[in-house]
């Protein structure tokens, strides 16, 4: 209600109003979630779900001795799964916030998401691999669990304070870097090269190598690839003829290309450095 002042003709407002008003006036930038957001907490979604599934599915049937290996596979394909679904929901929420717009709190939920996603499930997914494992390190899976964990953490934590040049990312990005982590576990290769394989991959996701943002061609093959990747695991996981095969393979593939892609940047780096030194002494002679 509304009421005129007649010595000062000005309109008076009820203090509840007021403060109604007042507080309309400071939500939007900070509490009002954007389209981008939404797909952020779908990636975070994602990966609690993906942790849910590697507790009930992996790890609680091996500590009640009801281990089925049916649903132990099916369990451990769907935690991968959901990884790689949350990977396609950080690449489109920063497609989205570009196209559209990002709220206020849009660059945290990013880094809070992609911590629980790419940091906390692909460490949970190592340290139950640990567990379950016929070798039985369990204590040396967690030290490897918790280097993945930290990485992620200094990775995220560096990403907010740095600042690059446009379309690269410095160290290995955490989504690809939790792919790479989850296939060299799926590979199933012997416990210490194993180890020694996830340790590397987070010393790449804290290291200053340079690697192209998911732009363009890039993002397209990314997506396809991440389609594919849930093809595979889907065969491997109701046990299709050639699956298991098929399934290596394309981890085999995530790590040479985890692998091979800091050589390519190394190799651009130097051929920039020796083409900035000609063009130096180009321009030093007479």
């Amino acid at each position: 209600m509304t009421v005129i002042d007649p010595d000062t003709q000005a309109a008076w407002v009820p203090e509840a109003e007021v403060d109604a008003v007042d507080e309309t006036d400071d939500m939007p930038l900070s509490t009002r979630l954007s389209i981008a957001d939404t797909l952020t907490l779908g990636n975070a979604t994602c990966g609690f779900l993906a942790v849910y599934f590697t507790t009930t599915g992996v790890l609680i049937p091996h500590l009640t001795g009801s281990e089925d290996g049916g649903m132990a596979r099916h369990s451990a394909a769907s935690a991968v799964m959901l990884m790689l679904l949350a990977s396609v929901f950080d690449l489109f929420d920063g497609l989205v916030a570009r196209k559209l717009r990002s709220s206020a709190m849009g660059a945290e939920l990013d880094n809070l998401s992609d911590l629980i996603s790419f940091g906390l499930a692909p460490a949970y997914f190592v340290l139950v691999w640990g567990m379950v494992s016929d070798d039985a390190y369990q204590r040396v899976s967690v030290v490897g669990a918790i280097v993945v964990l930290l990485a992620v953490v200094l990775r995220l934590a560096r990403f907010s304070c740095v600042t690059l040049r446009d379309g690269v990312f410095q160290g290995m990005p955490s989504p690809f870097g939790a792919l790479t982590v989850v296939s060299v576990v799926l590979l199933g290769l012997p416990f210490v090269p194993t180890l020694l394989a996830i340790i590397g991959v987070a010393w790449l996701m804290v290291s200053r190598v340079e690697y192209p943002k998911p732009r363009g061609r890039l993002a397209v093959a990314m997506l396809g690839w991440i389609v594919t990747s849930m093809a595979l695991l889907a065969a491997w996981a109701f046990e299709a003829p050639g699956g298991e095969l098929l399934l290596q393979s394309a981890c085999a593939l995530q790590v040479v290309m985890g692998a091979v892609i800091p050589l390519f940047a190394t190799a651009r780096r130097v051929n920039a450095f020796r083409d900035n030194r000609r063009e130096a002494r180009a321009a030093q002679l007479p």
